[in-house]
Protein backbone atom coordinates (compact mmCIF):
# COMPACT_ATOMS: atom_id res chain seq x y z
CA UNK A 1 0.00 0.00 0.00
CA UNK A 2 1.48 3.34 -1.08
CA UNK A 3 2.17 6.16 1.34
CA UNK A 4 0.37 9.39 0.50
CA UNK A 5 2.16 12.73 0.70
CA UNK A 6 -0.01 15.80 1.38
CA UNK A 7 0.85 19.46 1.21
CA UNK A 8 -1.83 20.50 3.70
CA UNK A 9 -4.51 18.63 5.70
CA UNK A 10 -7.87 18.22 3.99
CA UNK A 11 -10.56 15.63 4.52
CA UNK A 12 -11.24 13.11 1.79
CA UNK A 13 -14.87 14.22 1.61
CA UNK A 14 -13.92 17.87 1.11
CA UNK A 15 -11.29 16.90 -1.46
CA UNK A 16 -13.81 14.91 -3.47
CA UNK A 17 -16.37 17.73 -3.33
CA UNK A 18 -13.83 20.34 -4.46
CA UNK A 19 -12.48 18.02 -7.17
CA UNK A 20 -15.96 17.37 -8.58
CA UNK A 21 -16.60 21.10 -8.76
CA UNK A 22 -13.23 21.63 -10.45
CA UNK A 23 -13.93 18.82 -12.92
CA UNK A 24 -17.12 20.54 -14.01
CA UNK A 25 -15.20 23.78 -14.56
CA UNK A 26 -12.41 22.00 -16.47
CA UNK A 27 -15.02 20.30 -18.67
CA UNK A 28 -16.47 23.70 -19.59
CA UNK A 29 -12.97 24.98 -20.35
CA UNK A 30 -12.26 22.05 -22.66
CA UNK A 31 -15.57 22.53 -24.47
CA UNK A 32 -14.91 26.26 -24.82
CA UNK A 33 -11.48 25.71 -26.34
CA UNK A 34 -12.78 22.89 -28.56
CA UNK A 35 -15.23 25.25 -30.26
CA UNK A 36 -12.32 27.24 -31.71
CA UNK A 37 -9.32 24.87 -31.77
CA UNK A 38 -9.95 21.70 -33.79
CA UNK A 39 -7.97 18.55 -33.00
CA UNK A 40 -4.62 18.96 -31.22
CA UNK A 41 -6.03 17.31 -28.09
CA UNK A 42 -2.56 16.61 -26.67
CA UNK A 43 -1.46 20.22 -27.22
CA UNK A 44 -4.59 21.61 -25.56
CA UNK A 45 -4.20 19.18 -22.66
CA UNK A 46 -0.56 20.02 -22.00
CA UNK A 47 -1.11 23.77 -22.29
CA UNK A 48 -4.08 23.64 -19.94
CA UNK A 49 -2.14 21.42 -17.54
CA UNK A 50 0.60 24.07 -17.41
CA UNK A 51 -1.96 26.78 -16.61
CA UNK A 52 -3.82 24.67 -14.05
CA UNK A 53 -0.47 23.95 -12.38
CA UNK A 54 0.14 27.71 -12.17
CA UNK A 55 3.08 27.80 -14.57
CA UNK A 56 4.27 29.04 -17.94
CA UNK A 57 4.51 27.15 -21.24
CA UNK A 58 6.58 27.43 -24.41
CA UNK A 59 4.68 26.44 -27.56
CA UNK A 60 6.96 25.33 -30.41
CA UNK A 61 5.72 24.66 -33.93
CA UNK A 62 5.92 25.72 -37.55
CA UNK A 63 3.80 28.66 -38.78
CA UNK A 64 0.08 28.17 -39.27
CA UNK A 65 -0.60 25.64 -36.51
CA UNK A 66 -2.77 28.05 -34.46
CA UNK A 67 -0.24 28.60 -31.66
CA UNK A 68 -1.25 32.22 -31.12
CA UNK A 69 -4.92 31.38 -31.71
CA UNK A 70 -4.77 28.77 -28.95
CA UNK A 71 -3.25 31.19 -26.46
CA UNK A 72 -5.73 33.94 -27.30
CA UNK A 73 -8.60 31.46 -26.97
CA UNK A 74 -7.39 30.30 -23.56
CA UNK A 75 -7.24 33.91 -22.38
CA UNK A 76 -10.87 34.48 -23.34
CA UNK A 77 -12.17 31.15 -22.04
CA UNK A 78 -10.39 31.54 -18.69
CA UNK A 79 -11.42 35.18 -18.32
CA UNK A 80 -7.84 36.37 -17.97
CA UNK A 81 -6.68 39.91 -18.69
CA UNK A 82 -4.47 39.16 -21.71
CA UNK A 83 -1.81 41.21 -23.45
CA UNK A 84 0.09 40.22 -26.58
CA UNK A 85 3.65 41.20 -27.43
CA UNK A 86 5.07 40.55 -30.89
CA UNK A 87 8.78 40.03 -30.21
CA UNK A 88 11.11 41.67 -32.72
CA UNK A 89 14.88 42.29 -32.79
CA UNK A 90 14.42 45.98 -31.91
CA UNK A 91 12.14 45.35 -28.90
CA UNK A 92 13.56 46.83 -25.68
CA UNK A 93 13.08 45.68 -22.05
CA UNK A 94 11.11 48.83 -21.27
CA UNK A 95 8.65 47.91 -24.03
CA UNK A 96 7.74 44.89 -21.89
CA UNK A 97 8.20 46.04 -18.31
CA UNK A 98 7.25 49.70 -18.58
CA UNK A 99 9.21 52.84 -17.76
CA UNK A 100 9.29 55.93 -15.57
CA UNK A 101 8.41 59.32 -16.99
CA UNK A 102 9.02 62.71 -15.48
CA UNK A 103 5.97 64.82 -14.82
CA UNK A 104 5.58 68.41 -13.65
CA UNK A 105 2.59 69.55 -11.64
CA UNK A 106 0.97 73.00 -11.56
CA UNK A 107 3.42 74.24 -8.94
CA UNK A 108 6.40 73.31 -11.05
CA UNK A 109 7.36 70.34 -8.88
CA UNK A 110 8.77 67.46 -10.87
CA UNK A 111 8.37 63.79 -10.05
CA UNK A 112 8.65 60.42 -11.70
CA UNK A 113 5.62 58.26 -12.49
CA UNK A 114 5.79 54.62 -13.47
CA UNK A 115 3.83 53.61 -16.56
CA UNK A 116 3.27 49.83 -16.50
CA UNK A 117 4.14 47.82 -19.60
CA UNK A 118 2.15 44.96 -21.12
CA UNK A 119 3.72 42.46 -18.70
CA UNK A 120 1.19 43.67 -16.11
CA UNK A 121 -1.44 41.21 -17.31
CA UNK A 122 -2.75 37.88 -16.09
CA UNK A 123 -1.84 36.18 -19.35
CA UNK A 124 1.10 37.45 -21.38
CA UNK A 125 1.23 36.19 -24.96
CA UNK A 126 4.90 36.34 -26.00
CA UNK A 127 4.69 35.77 -29.75
CA UNK A 128 7.86 34.51 -31.47
CA UNK A 129 9.86 35.08 -28.31
CA UNK A 130 13.14 33.99 -29.90
CA UNK A 131 13.12 36.99 -32.26
CA UNK A 132 14.05 39.39 -29.46
CA UNK A 133 17.58 39.93 -28.20
CA UNK A 134 18.83 38.21 -25.02
CA UNK A 135 18.68 41.58 -23.26
CA UNK A 136 14.95 41.81 -23.88
CA UNK A 137 14.31 38.13 -23.20
CA UNK A 138 15.97 38.52 -19.80
CA UNK A 139 13.34 41.11 -18.86
CA UNK A 140 10.97 38.21 -18.34
CA UNK A 141 13.21 36.21 -16.01
CA UNK A 142 12.38 37.87 -12.71
CA UNK A 143 8.70 38.14 -13.58
CA UNK A 144 8.31 34.47 -14.51
CA UNK A 145 9.93 33.21 -11.32
CA UNK A 146 9.14 35.83 -8.66
CA UNK A 147 5.92 37.38 -10.03
CA UNK A 148 7.14 40.94 -9.65
CA UNK A 149 9.48 43.30 -11.47
CA UNK A 150 11.92 45.88 -10.18
CA UNK A 151 12.07 49.24 -11.95
CA UNK A 152 14.47 51.95 -10.72
CA UNK A 153 14.82 50.06 -7.44
CA UNK A 154 11.07 49.90 -6.79
CA UNK A 155 9.19 46.62 -6.66
CA UNK A 156 6.00 46.28 -8.70
CA UNK A 157 3.87 43.16 -8.14
CA UNK A 158 2.24 41.47 -11.11
CA UNK A 159 -1.46 40.55 -11.22
CA UNK A 160 -2.52 37.14 -9.91
CA UNK A 161 -2.70 34.72 -11.55
CA UNK A 162 0.20 35.50 -13.89
CA UNK A 163 1.13 33.25 -16.79
CA UNK A 164 3.43 33.54 -19.79
CA UNK A 165 2.54 31.52 -22.87
CA UNK A 166 5.29 32.00 -25.43
CA UNK A 167 5.38 30.81 -29.03
CA UNK A 168 8.48 29.90 -31.00
CA UNK A 169 9.07 28.95 -34.63
CA UNK A 170 11.69 26.16 -34.86
CA UNK A 171 12.37 26.62 -38.57
CA UNK A 172 13.29 30.22 -39.31
CA UNK A 173 16.54 30.64 -37.39
CA UNK A 174 17.87 33.64 -39.34
CA UNK A 175 17.56 36.74 -37.18
CA UNK A 176 16.59 34.80 -34.07
CA UNK A 177 18.21 34.41 -30.67
CA UNK A 178 18.05 31.04 -28.87
CA UNK A 179 16.48 31.34 -25.45
CA UNK A 180 19.06 31.17 -22.63
CA UNK A 181 18.98 28.07 -20.46
CA UNK A 182 17.99 30.07 -17.37
CA UNK A 183 14.87 31.33 -19.13
CA UNK A 184 13.96 27.95 -20.62
CA UNK A 185 14.06 26.51 -17.10
CA UNK A 186 11.32 28.97 -16.06
CA UNK A 187 8.88 27.36 -18.48
CA UNK A 188 6.99 24.55 -16.79
CA UNK A 189 6.66 22.74 -20.10
CA UNK A 190 7.70 22.91 -23.73
CA UNK A 191 4.71 21.91 -25.83
CA UNK A 192 5.57 20.77 -29.35
CA UNK A 193 2.78 21.38 -31.86
CA UNK A 194 2.66 18.96 -34.80
CA UNK A 195 0.54 18.97 -37.96
CA UNK A 196 -3.16 18.18 -37.34
CA UNK A 197 -4.77 14.83 -38.13
CA UNK A 198 -6.66 14.64 -41.43
CA UNK A 199 -10.14 14.81 -39.85
CA UNK A 200 -9.17 17.85 -37.78
CA UNK A 201 -7.72 19.53 -40.87
CA UNK A 202 -10.89 18.74 -42.84
CA UNK A 203 -12.93 20.43 -40.10
CA UNK A 204 -10.57 23.42 -40.21
CA UNK A 205 -11.17 23.75 -43.96
CA UNK A 206 -14.93 23.56 -43.62
CA UNK A 207 -15.45 25.74 -40.55
CA UNK A 208 -12.87 28.51 -40.89
CA UNK A 209 -13.28 29.57 -44.52
CA UNK A 210 -16.89 30.72 -44.36
CA UNK A 211 -18.40 34.06 -43.52
CA UNK A 212 -18.31 33.55 -39.76
CA UNK A 213 -15.66 31.93 -37.57
CA UNK A 214 -16.39 30.30 -34.23
CA UNK A 215 -15.82 32.71 -31.35
CA UNK A 216 -14.43 31.81 -27.95
CA UNK A 217 -16.70 32.39 -24.96
CA UNK A 218 -15.70 33.11 -21.36
CA UNK A 219 -16.57 30.26 -18.97
CA UNK A 220 -14.36 30.95 -15.92
CA UNK A 221 -13.13 33.83 -13.77
CA UNK A 222 -9.50 34.35 -12.68
CA UNK A 223 -10.38 33.92 -8.99
CA UNK A 224 -11.82 30.49 -9.76
CA UNK A 225 -8.70 29.52 -11.69
CA UNK A 226 -6.66 30.44 -8.59
CA UNK A 227 -8.89 28.20 -6.47
CA UNK A 228 -8.32 25.27 -8.83
CA UNK A 229 -4.57 25.90 -8.77
CA UNK A 230 -4.65 25.83 -4.97
CA UNK A 231 -6.66 22.59 -5.01
CA UNK A 232 -4.05 20.98 -7.28
CA UNK A 233 -1.28 21.86 -4.83
CA UNK A 234 -3.28 20.17 -2.06
CA UNK A 235 -3.84 16.93 -3.95
CA UNK A 236 -2.18 13.84 -2.43
CA UNK A 237 0.75 12.28 -4.29
CA UNK A 238 1.52 8.56 -3.90
CA UNK A 239 5.03 7.71 -2.75
CA UNK A 240 5.46 5.65 -5.93
CA UNK A 241 4.98 8.81 -8.01
CA UNK A 242 7.48 10.76 -5.89
CA UNK A 243 10.05 8.00 -6.36
CA UNK A 244 9.35 7.84 -10.11
CA UNK A 245 9.94 11.58 -10.44
CA UNK A 246 13.19 11.43 -8.47
CA UNK A 247 14.42 8.41 -10.44
CA UNK A 248 13.59 9.98 -13.79
CA UNK A 249 15.04 13.44 -13.16
CA UNK A 250 18.20 12.20 -11.46
CA UNK A 251 18.84 9.63 -14.20
CA UNK A 252 18.76 12.48 -16.74
CA UNK A 253 21.84 14.09 -15.14
CA UNK A 254 25.38 13.09 -16.11
CA UNK A 255 27.45 11.53 -13.34
CA UNK A 256 24.50 9.80 -11.61
CA UNK A 257 25.32 6.28 -12.73
CA UNK A 258 23.31 6.08 -15.96
CA UNK A 259 25.65 5.02 -18.79
CA UNK A 260 23.39 6.33 -21.61
CA UNK A 261 23.09 9.72 -19.93
CA UNK A 262 26.82 9.96 -19.24
CA UNK A 263 27.48 9.24 -22.91
CA UNK A 264 24.90 11.51 -24.53
CA UNK A 265 23.93 14.30 -22.10
CA UNK A 266 26.14 17.37 -21.54
CA UNK A 267 23.97 18.76 -18.72
CA UNK A 268 20.67 17.69 -17.27
CA UNK A 269 17.62 19.03 -15.43
CA UNK A 270 17.79 20.63 -12.00
CA UNK A 271 15.35 20.43 -9.07
CA UNK A 272 12.96 22.79 -10.84
CA UNK A 273 12.20 19.93 -13.24
CA UNK A 274 11.19 17.73 -10.31
CA UNK A 275 8.96 20.50 -8.97
CA UNK A 276 7.39 20.91 -12.41
CA UNK A 277 6.64 17.19 -12.65
CA UNK A 278 5.07 17.17 -9.18
CA UNK A 279 2.70 19.99 -10.11
CA UNK A 280 1.96 18.83 -13.64
CA UNK A 281 1.19 15.23 -12.69
CA UNK A 282 -1.37 16.49 -10.18
CA UNK A 283 -2.91 18.84 -12.76
CA UNK A 284 -3.04 16.09 -15.39
CA UNK A 285 -4.73 13.73 -12.95
CA UNK A 286 -7.43 16.29 -12.18
CA UNK A 287 -7.75 17.07 -15.91
CA UNK A 288 -8.50 13.36 -16.43
CA UNK A 289 -10.92 13.19 -13.49
CA UNK A 290 -8.65 11.51 -10.94
CA UNK A 291 -7.93 12.58 -7.36
CA UNK A 292 -4.27 11.53 -7.34
CA UNK A 293 -1.58 11.19 -10.01
CA UNK A 294 -0.04 7.91 -11.14
CA UNK A 295 3.33 6.88 -12.57
CA UNK A 296 1.66 6.95 -16.01
CA UNK A 297 1.27 10.72 -15.58
CA UNK A 298 5.01 11.00 -14.98
CA UNK A 299 5.70 9.00 -18.15
CA UNK A 300 3.27 11.10 -20.20
CA UNK A 301 4.76 14.41 -19.02
CA UNK A 302 8.45 13.45 -19.05
CA UNK A 303 9.12 14.79 -22.55
CA UNK A 304 7.42 18.22 -22.29
CA UNK A 305 8.89 18.84 -18.83
CA UNK A 306 12.46 17.62 -19.46
CA UNK A 307 13.30 18.24 -23.11
CA UNK A 308 14.05 21.96 -22.77
CA UNK A 309 16.05 21.41 -19.58
CA UNK A 310 18.67 19.12 -21.13
CA UNK A 311 21.50 19.49 -23.64
CA UNK A 312 23.23 16.75 -25.63
CA UNK A 313 26.93 16.30 -26.17
CA UNK A 314 28.41 17.14 -29.56
CA UNK A 315 29.02 13.44 -30.22
CA UNK A 316 25.36 12.60 -29.55
CA UNK A 317 24.15 15.34 -31.89
CA UNK A 318 26.57 14.14 -34.57
CA UNK A 319 25.04 10.68 -34.34
CA UNK A 320 21.56 12.11 -34.90
CA UNK A 321 20.36 11.47 -31.36
CA UNK A 322 17.69 13.87 -30.07
CA UNK A 323 16.73 14.85 -26.54
CA UNK A 324 13.40 13.12 -27.09
CA UNK A 325 15.25 9.86 -27.84
CA UNK A 326 17.17 10.15 -24.57
CA UNK A 327 14.04 10.98 -22.54
CA UNK A 328 12.14 8.08 -24.11
CA UNK A 329 14.83 5.64 -22.98
CA UNK A 330 14.89 7.12 -19.48
CA UNK A 331 11.11 6.79 -19.19
CA UNK A 332 11.39 3.03 -19.71
CA UNK A 333 13.44 2.87 -16.51
CA UNK A 334 10.65 4.06 -14.21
Amino acid sequence: MSVMVKESPISEKDMIAEAEKALADISRIRDGVGRVIFGQESVVERTLVALLAGGHALLVGVPGLAKTKLVETLGIVLGLDSRRIQFTPDLMPSDILGSEVMEQDETGKRSFRFIPGPIFAQLLIADEINRASPRTQSALLQAMQEYHVTIAGARHDLPAPFHVLATQNPLEQEGTYPLPEAQLDRFLMQVDILYPEIEAERRILLETTGIEDAKAQNVLQPVRLKEIQTLIRRMPVPESVVEAILTLVRSARPGQGNAETDKNVAWGPGPRASQALMLCTRARALYDGRLAPSVDDVRALAEPVLQHRMALTFAARAEGISVRDVVAKLVKGI
